[in-house]
């Protein structure tokens, strides 16, 4: 029986655009979080630790309710687009965006708090903006952990299964991603399906976190 490899790609197409989607949203969110103090900061870094801690089925219950047809989001998506977005796989990408910017805010928080900062203080001292000392002193210093967590994030929206579910279901040719097909070939009893898509995920998988570790900058035994 031949293998349908569209899971694969779906999964593969969901994953880049739900990678740039969370690093467009969660750099600067990190950036806030490394950088600033205001009132509400633990409130909004425990709102982003939130989907980490979660289970999948409540996140994809928020997403149903904040994207449903019936919600002002929901509404105003199909009202553009003509089609409502749960149960489309564009709603696959933004489960994937739930599931992976938290991964991505920590990481690249991390990675910003790590920046020798009398770079960044020269950089103002010379009359430099704020912006322009992040977009060219803080990010370039930070790039190889911040492409290390977009791999992660890559990675960890490449297999998500619960919330895709909960929002994209599971419609063959249309939203049914890599981990959606293959719990859906182990429930049907096509056990070489499920095998040869377990195997690819897990290539690419392996393929990311090396990478991931080949970016992380190695400290040498002092």
């Amino acid at each position: 029986m031949p293998i349908d490899w569209f899971p694969l790609w779906l999964s593969l197409r969901v994953a880049v655009l739900a990678t740039a989607s969370a690093a467009l949203l969660g750099i600067p969110v990190a950036y806030l979080l490394a950088n600033r103090e205001f009132k509400a900061k633990e409130i909004l870094d425990a709102a982003v630790t939130l989907p980490l801690v979660l289970p999948p089925t409540v996140l994809g219950y928020y997403l149903l309710i904040v994207l449903g047809r019936e919600s002002g989001l929901g509404r105003v998506y199909e009202g553009i687009f003509g089609t409502p977005l749960v149960f489309t796989w564009q709603a696959a990408v933004v489960a994937a965006v739930l599931h992976s910017a938290p991964l991505l805010v920590k990481s690249t928080r991390a990675a910003l708090e790590s920046v020798d900062h009398a770079y960044e203080r020269a950089a103002r001292t010379l009359g430099a903006p704020e912006w322009k000392v992040f977009w060219r002193v803080t990010l370039p210093l930070a790039r190889r952990q911040v492409l290390a967590a977009a791999a992660l994030a890559f990675a960890r929206s490449l297999g998500d299964f619960g919330v895709t579910i909960m929002v994209a279901g599971n419609i063959p040719g249309r939203t049914q991603t890599i981990a959606v097909a293959i719990y859906d070939a182990v429930e049907g009893g096509s056990g070489d399906t499920a095998r040869w898509l377990v195997l690819a995920v897990s290539v690419v998988a392996l393929a990311l976190l090396t990478l991931a570790n080949r970016l992380t900058p190695r400290r040498l035994p002092g």
